[in-house]
């Protein structure tokens, strides 16, 4: 009798968040007993319907997130750290001008210090200010002339986006300005900032940060050890091919 109620409790929990009830055809069990079956399971283990949505929400958020993948993880020129040949990729949206992304970037540095297979893929996501933006265009100008990390940490430490605080960012950075001024326009800058709004929509992104590690999105400042945690899982899960 064990091994008859796992069996129709997984039917149960698909059955319980569909848009219509499933009733396969078994041989030897009636319609009628096998909907009784799946109501009975129901009733006294009420907790499949919200364990069954978790897992059908995990399935669909690696389905869209599968589509990008490969868009996803290519960083734009050098807007990345870590690992030249990752064995994990992290890809972070964040705005200079958001708190929380800001609370994050000491996670993200102790991620790459202490894990030597993963790269952080670093997208721009300027949705808070106008300031978000230049502060954007002059980050991704930065990556062109292989200071991003620099101007990254720069910024950061200079306080939320102003034009004094990106003209110093910038300095300290070390960027040639004549190149700043002539990439705040380029097509590859303003398509760079394009498709992260678009990558942002289609994963159903909601705000600033958003972290896409393996087949999840962790949402929020959720500290480095969830970050690790979610790494891990990459590692450990099984390979095509194995």
């Amino acid at each position: 009798m064990t091994n008859r109620w796992t069996i129709w409790g997984g039917i149960a929990a698909v059955a319980a968040v569909g848009s219509f009830f499933l009733v396969p055809q078994v041989k030897g069990w009636a319609r009628g007993e096998i909907e009784t079956v799946i109501h009975q399971y129901i009733v006294e283990n009420p907790e499949v319907i919200p364990e069954a949505m978790t897992r059908l929400e995990e399935r669909r958020m690696a389905q869209m997130i599968g589509v990008v993948r490969e868009d996803l993880e290519r960083p734009f020129e050098g807007a990345w750290s870590g690992a030249t040949d990752p064995q994990v990729t992290v890809v972070q949206f964040f705005d200079y001008a958001c708190g929380y992304c800001r609370a994050s970037l000491p996670d993200l540095n102790r991620l790459v210090e202490e894990n030597d297979d993963v790269r952080i893929v670093y997208r721009e996501l300027p949705i808070l200010s106008p300031e978000s933006e230049q502060a954007a265009r002059v980050s991704l100008s930065a990556a062109r002339q292989r200071e991003y990390m620099d101007f990254h940490l720069a910024m950061y430490a200079a306080g939320r986006p102003s034009n004094a605080t990106i003209a110093q960012a910038q300095r300290e950075a070390g960027l040639d300005a004549a190149q700043v001024t002539s990439d705040m326009n380029a097509e590859n800058v303003v398509g760079e900032l394009r498709n992260n709004l678009d990558l942002a929509r289609r994963l159903e992104l909601t705000g600033t940060p958003a972290f896409i590690i393996g087949d999840r999105i962790l949402s929020g400042a959720v500290g480095y050890e969830r970050l690790r945690q979610a790494v891990q899982e990459v590692r450990d899960a099984p390979r095509s091919g194995d």
